[in-house]
């Protein structure tokens, strides 16, 4: 059986595959890594230095995403009020965390709730 990645590379992961999407963008606003598209964030991957606990923070607008994303070990609805929105926190270091695989579908899933439709288009090879 093959090792877990651990939560910087699977963090990594994420963010690479965020960053192969239609008009994706990394900014550092804060001082922290998000990915934005059409000048809208849809991942924010936090800092990755080890001053803070690894996570990342998705919109999940499809209830049975959303519930499963809260269902991760440690995960909460987003501070500030974006809980409301469908935001998601999902900290990467706990024990039994979602693969990177689940990860990167939850972050095309924030990707569509944010893109235009011409680059989901795009993204669907239309």
């Amino acid at each position: 059986m093959a090792k877990a990645a651990g939560p910087a590379a699977v963090r990594e992961r994420v963010r690479a595959f965020a960053l192969g999407l239609p008009g994706a963008v990394e900014e550092f606003p804060w001082g922290e890594s998000v990915i934005k598209v059409n000048k809208k964030v849809f991942v924010f991957l936090g800092v990755g230095d080890g001053s803070h606990p690894l996570g990342l923070t998705l919109k999940l607008k499809d209830p049975e995403a959303h519930a499963h994303a809260l269902t991760s070990p440690g995960a909460k609805p987003a501070g500030y009020g974006l809980g409301r929105s469908g935001w998601v926190q999902v900290p990467l270091e706990e024990k039994d965390a979602p693969p990177a695989d689940l990860l990167c579908d939850w972050a095309e899933e924030s990707y569509r709730a944010i893109a235009p439709k011409k680059l989901i288009a795009e993204l669907d090879g239309g």
